[in-house]
């Protein structure tokens, strides 16, 4: 079982390689995914999740993310990332992963 920094980095490496399974292989089957502070989750499923990523930053190969800080707190991973490709100016966004059973279950970006 993978640990939650590890499943950060998988999922941060398969993001980066455009390998939408590999990458899809690293969260549950009812993954959610939040965007505070918005009440509820934008996606939940991995199948909804894997379709809006397909689409979305998957579809757009300049894009791609790299972590300057990493805090791992039990199974929370919080990354510090510099988003690429979505703009001329690279964007700052702060995500917190939730992790279970080997996977991650939760997501929560900030962004500015």
């Amino acid at each position: 079982m993978r640990s939650p920094a590890q499943l950060a980095q998988d999922q941060l490496d398969a993001y980066n390689a455009k390998d939408l399974d590999a990458f899809c292989a690293c969260y549950s089957a009812d993954v959610k995914v939040w965007w505070p502070p918005a009440a509820r989750p934008s996606m939940q499923g991995l199948d909804q999740f894997k379709a809006r990523y397909a689409a979305s930053s998957f579809a757009n190969l300049q894009q791609r993310a790299e972590v300057s800080q990493r805090i791992v707190m039990g199974n929370k991973v919080v990354d510090h990332e510099w988003v690429y490709g979505r703009s001329d100016e690279p964007e700052a966004v702060v995500v917190i992963y939730h992790c279970e059973a080997g996977l991650i279950k939760d997501v929560f970006f900030f962004s500015s």
